[in-house]
């Protein structure tokens, strides 16, 4: 069973039991997301929402706040001297899915 769920602004396909990385979301312990878009059964029926799933939901549990890989931001104007290198990391959440009903 999978479900499509949109977790700030982005889709994800998530699955029971799975762990996903999210941009950094509030300090709680479980969340419940009602923004399925799709859910996928045990059986292969496929339930398509317009634009959410009536009824759906997805259970899932905070696990650590990180930070992720850190992306270097390099620019330079050739011939001015001019050169900036800087670096950002992302705050991120780790989330594990416990249930999609």
């Amino acid at each position: 069973m999978y479900a499509i769920v949109k977790i700030g602004g982005h889709q994800y396909k998530v699955e029971e039991n799975q762990t996903v990385f999210v941009n950094r979301l509030s300090e709680e312990d479980t969340i419940t997301f009602e923004d399925v878009l799709l859910v996928k059964d045990d059986k292969g029926e496929v339930k398509v929402g317009k634009p959410i799933v009536e009824g759906a939901k997805v259970e899932a549990s905070i696990v650590d706040h990180l930070k992720a890989d850190k992306v270097i931001i390099f620019k330079k104007k050739r011939r001015k001297g001019y050169r900036v290198k800087r670096g950002h990391r992302q705050p991120i959440t780790q989330l594990k899915i416990e249930k999609i009903s």
